[in-house]
């Protein structure tokens, strides 16, 4: 409760009996929170003479960060590329409905499209806190449409652009505008690249490299103008080879600028990426590893078709083709789900699968002064698990907004 000494009226809550993810490992001490923000329980007590409103006993729970996904394309029948006169809408069903995963924040993820879809989607939703609403709005992942056509994976070559002759412009013209957008794909063998590269980090926007045919030595030249991601590592790029291990390689490159990380998107969805390959990756760089769902439509859904994009794909058992191939595009897989497997597959501590998909998104998008810890003064974003890492309750601001069987 608040003293007279108190610097805020409002009401304290302390989370007891749980271990929470601090300095990167489970410490058994309580949590505090007020106004949204995890409280420093010192300058509570001494400084305010101040002490609980509200005890929440967690049961021996795990508290981690929320999960923070920055890659994902839609969620139960909804699909973020795809135009309406109410995208908000979708959007904020979808995250309702990850709350139960434990996402607190994401990227809506828009596929290749064509440029009136950009133009009508993206004026649509903006940037904004999570709540009992559903999770927050970090900005829009726009995966494509300046990729490669060799690599294209699931996306429409149809629409597929270069950045010729216009550089930067052709991309300003194609998406409208850059207001609300958090991160962009594009392969970085386009002729053009890396003033696009440039003037986007200058922007604040986040690159990540994909869908590319890119060697070492390109990749390495779009991180040295600002590129610090890869997207989906190990899909729809060149397969690693030992004399030019093409994107793959910048996760061992000495061509990366000292305290500079290069982040890799993961879909550890036991699909899209061999335990055995999820394995190397994180042994070579556990840091940059960052867990993305990539899910669509179809995550939540039965077996059948539906759309991604302006593609029609089919789901059989726990794979996402494209409709009559057996292209892979993108996972039903939710983001709890992928934390488990990539526990499992990969043999890391709990704490490195909890951080995969808190911390690193976080830090990929520049966000983690705010978002991705468990600090002092950061939002109270928070996710309850059980030791198999099931999700039993999902907080944001220090509000529940979730609980299982609630």
């Amino acid at each position: 409760m608040p003293s007279n000494n108190s610097v805020s009226a409002a009401p304290i809550t302390q989370f007891i009996n749980c271990r929470i993810l601090r300095d990167h490992r489970l410490q058994r001490e309580d949590l505090w929170v007020r106004d949204g923000r995890i409280l420093d329980p010192e300058k509570l007590f001494f400084d305010e003479l101040g002490y609980a409103d509200e005890k929440v006993d967690c049961e021996n729970s795990i508290i981690a960060p929320g999960f923070i996904d920055i890659q994902i394309n839609g969620g139960y029948g909804i699909d973020f590329s795809k135009p309406s006169d109410d995208v908000d809408a979708g959007v904020s069903f979808v995250a309702k409905k990850i709350l139960e995963h434990g996402v607190t924040s994401f990227c809506p993820t828009l596929v290749t499209s064509p440029p009136e879809v950009y133009h009508k989607v993206l004026p649509q939703i903006t940037v904004r806190d999570g709540g009992a609403h559903g999770a927050g709005v970090l900005g829009f992942h726009l995966e494509g449409p300046f990729i490669s056509a060799e690599k294209k994976g699931a996306h429409p070559e149809q629409f597929l652009r270069t950045f010729q002759p216009g550089g930067f412009q052709d991309l300003m013209e194609t998406y409208g505008s850059l207001d609300g957008v958090a991160m962009v794909t594009l392969a970085p063998e386009l002729s053009g690249s890396h003033a696009v590269v440039r003037e986007l980090c200058q922007r604040g926007i986040k690159v990540s490299l994909g869908h590319s045919v890119a060697d070492l030595s390109q990749a390495e030249e779009a991180v040295q103008h600002g590129a610090s991601c890869i997207t989906h590592l190990f899909n729809a790029m060149q397969p690693f080879h030992h004399r030019d291990p093409g994107i793959v390689g910048l996760l061992t490159s000495d061509k990366i600028a000292a305290g500079r990380t290069v982040f890799y998107g993961m879909i550890a969805d036991g699909i899209h990426t061999n335990p055995a390959a999820l394995r190397i990756a994180h042994r070579a760089h556990p840091s940059g590893l960052v867990l993305v769902t990539d899910a669509i439509t179809a995550m939540g859904l039965p077996p059948g078709r539906h759309t991604l994009g302006q593609q029609v794909i089919e789901i059989q058992g726990l794979h996402a083709y494209v409709a009559g191939t057996k292209t892979l595009s993108g996972s039903i897989a939710t983001m709890d789900m992928c934390v488990r497997h990539f526990r499992l597959a990969s043999g890391c501590k709990v704490e490195e699968a909890l951080e995969a998909a808190s911390l690193h998104p976080a830090q990929a998008l520049g966000i983690s002064h705010r978002k991705g810890r468990l600090d002092y003064g950061l939002d109270a974003d928070l996710v309850m698990l059980d030791d198999s890492l099931n999700i039993k309750a999902t907080y944001i601001s220090g509000q529940e907004v979730w609980r299982k069987g609630a």
